[in-house]
């Protein structure tokens, strides 16, 4: 297979992979907040508590990721595909709705996430063109009634847990 079809067939691959979806929050050492929405994010340790989450290092906010002591990871809600689309795209102003309240270290926590994880960064692994940030959580929170947000096959799909169901987000 040449790598143009690998690359393909990969995309595919992983495209059929259903994922959660989430926005990485950090702060500059000027306080600026910056943010990512991601959808290759894990546990990774019960004890520590340690989570991941995936950076290509082309985005504009890698520097800052990279050097931040402290990052919150915001696991969406089903109904929250304008907001992952900001954050998804280079240049918008991602900070310039009233989504945001302020965590520990004054890390931008999403009102209304199915889950909130403020971390401290336990180690940065290359890996390829991402990194993987590594965060040692140290407070959640927690909406237990909110049904999560799932990106599969390139779209937004709510996950209705009330019916055990998957629905494409554009329904």
């Amino acid at each position: 297979m040449d790598e143009a079809a690998l690359k393909a067939a990969f995309k595919g691959a992983m495209g059929s992979f259903p994922a959660g979806v989430v926005i990485a929050t950090a702060r500059g050492a000027d306080g600026e907040p910056v943010g990512f929405t991601a959808s290759s994010f894990s546990s990774v340790s019960l004890e520590p508590p340690l989570v991941l989450v995936c950076l290509a290092k082309t985005a504009g906010c890698y520097r800052v990721f990279h050097a931040a002591q402290h990052f919150a990871i915001n696991i969406l809600s089903a109904g929250d595909e304008a907001l992952a689309t900001r954050f998804a795209t280079r240049g918008a102003a991602k900070f310039a709705g009233d989504e945001f309240v302020h965590g520990v270290h004054r890390l931008p926590l999403v009102r209304d996430a199915v889950a909130q994880l403020s971390c401290r960064q336990h180690a940065v692994h290359e890996g390829g063109d991402h990194v993987i940030l590594v965060g040692h959580v140290e407070a959640i929170g927690l909406d237990a009634t909110r049904d999560p947000m799932v990106y599969f096959r390139r779209e937004f799909w709510r996950f209705d847990a009330g019916h055990r169901q998957l629905r494409s987000g554009q329904a």
